[in-house]
């Protein structure tokens, strides 16, 4: 029986320098030279996303002006069977964006441009390298804003909150990046320009749109966006609310919902999260608080003024020792830089974190808090919770230091830990941050082999040739044995004739 030689490094290395000097003289011609990067200190800024634990370096980055040299682009991927990676602003927290080895990153961020504001229609068409805050400062004129605001919106692009499906603080009243898009054109895995959804509140045949948003660049390619924008509330007032307890801090948002409350939004912030926001913001949390709520209510004045007094009453029966409303916006807008600027606050204590996102149903707060906490004890690892406690989106940030042997192990098996418990309670393992390639073990565990198998159905009807962000969010049937979730019957994997990407 022969054995395999392994190539010599050097050799691969040679390999690779070939294939970049083949795919740059081939894209040369469809791109200006500014638009096509190869060398390596070019390449070393992609190698990349807002999930620096993986890196990995393309052949060749594009960096396109306009849709049509996009296009261009996709259309060679897609004769020479090149995979390609779509890339927005670069903040994805889950290796989305990870750049492919043998493949070419495609960078969206020249594509910037806000086309058209329609006031009357409410309605936004962009590209998808605009950022997601540039959206709601250009329609302000006119008294309308874009709803979904993540932590990052000051950064992130559109097109990134799509392929991920971002939410933000108050995507508990006006829902997610699916529901606040009319329509999308894309590039396919041929380069062919599709257009999805419509600017009417509705449009015929199956509801393709959906698929797109949140598919992670898997389907296509986004190259133009039309988005729903809403009136500026008359007023908008926040209650924060300071608890003994991180047990009764998770009772209260159930107990708010219950009371058929529907505030704008509701965080959760715990005791380190606190105090790490507190001393860099100076926002002026209760720092002896072991959780605090962050409940924005907004409307008309009379709406609110009524509103305010009930969601006072349920707080202080669910345990609120103090409580503070915003006396104008300034002040309102303060409580929430604190809460926008956790995570990089919680980078200021810890030389390392990990930040995760999994989604659990509300009633479940107050024990899967307590969950993780039993497991970071066991890991010896401290975890910062902030999180949307409305939809129960949970942001734990895991704090180690990777120059210390073990932390980086550790702090992935307590990740993976918590991406079972939220599975446990009959959540998800990704609330808004998407599964790229960090959370594939994850998908393994929360979905079954026939499950699996229709998502690679879907993908192989979009992407025969698999060249559209290869190796993302949907685990291969082969891999999932690996992580040893997967039933394999008498050595073979079910559908063994549907393409593995």
């Amino acid at each position: 029986m022969s054995q395999q030689t392994a190539i010599p490094e050097d050799q691969q290395q040679n390999k690779q320098r070939e294939k970049r000097r083949q795919v740059v003289a081939d894209l040369a011609p469809l791109l200006p030279k500014e638009c096509l990067l190869h060398t390596d200190e070019a390449l070393a800024p992609y190698e990349c996303d807002g999930l620096s634990l993986y890196q990995s370096t393309p052949l060749a980055i594009a960096l396109p002006y306009t849709v049509e040299q996009a296009q261009q682009v996709v259309r060679y991927c897609h004769q020479r069977q090149i995979p390609i990676v779509p890339r927005g602003a670069g903040t994805g927290l889950s290796g989305g964006a990870l750049p492919h080895e043998e493949g070419i990153l495609l960078s969206l961020a020249r594509l910037n441009a806000i086309l058209n504001i329609d006031p009357q229609a409410r309605t936004c068409r962009v590209q998808p390298g605009v950022r997601n805050l540039a959206i709601s400062e250009a329609v302000r004129p006119f008294g309308l804003y874009y709803a979904p605001d993540p932590s990052s919106q000051i950064a992130c692009s559109i097109g990134g909150n799509i392929a991920e499906n971002a939410g933000g603080v108050h995507c508990l009243k006006y829902g997610l990046t699916v529901h606040n898009v009319l329509e999308v054109t894309i590039l396919n895995a041929e380069g062919e320009l599709v257009t999805l959804g419509s600017e009417a509140l509705d449009s015929a045949g199956y509801d393709l749109l959906a698929l797109i948003i949140g598919s992670e660049g898997l389907l296509g390619i986004v190259v133009e966006i039309v988005v729903k924008l809403l009136p500026t509330p008359q007023q908008a007032k926040v209650l924060l609310a300071a608890f003994h307890t991180v047990e009764e801090a998770g009772d209260a948002v159930g107990q708010i919902i219950a009371a058929g409350i529907i505030p704008g939004g509701i965080e959760m912030m715990d005791k380190l999260s606190i105090e790490a926001t507190e001393n860099f913001v100076h926002a002026g949390y209760p720092l002896d608080a072991a959780a605090i709520l962050l409940c924005e209510l907004d409307g008309i004045d009379t709406e609110i003024n009524e509103t305010t007094g009930r969601v006072n009453e349920v707080l202080l029966k669910a345990g609120a020792y103090q409580i503070r409303v915003s006396e104008n916006d300034q002040q309102r807008e303060l409580f929430w830089a604190g809460r926008k600027a956790a995570f990089p606050a919680v980078g200021r204590i810890s030389p390392d974190y990990y930040c995760m996102d999994g989604t659990i149903p509300r009633k479940q707060l107050a024990s899967v808090l307590n969950q993780i906490s039993e497991r970071a004890a066991h890991h010896q690892l401290r975890v910062a919770n902030v999180f949307h406690a409305g939809d129960g989106n949970l942001h734990p940030l895991i704090l180690f230091d990777a120059n210390q042997p073990d932390d980086l192990d550790r702090a992935h098996q307590l990740g993976n830990d918590i991406l079972e418990l939220c599975i446990a309670a009959g959540g998800t393992i990704t609330g808004e941050h998407g599964v790229g390639i960090e959370k594939l073990g994850g998908m393994c565990s929360q979905f079954n082999d026939l499950e699996l198998t229709q998502y690679h159905a879907i993908k192989a009807a979009f992407d025969e040739h698999g060249i559209l962000n290869p190796g993302k969010a949907v685990p291969t049937l082969h891999r999932c044995a690996e992580f040893g979730h997967m039933h394999v019957h008498n050595g073979e994997l079910p559908f063994p004739d549907l393409p593995r990407f």
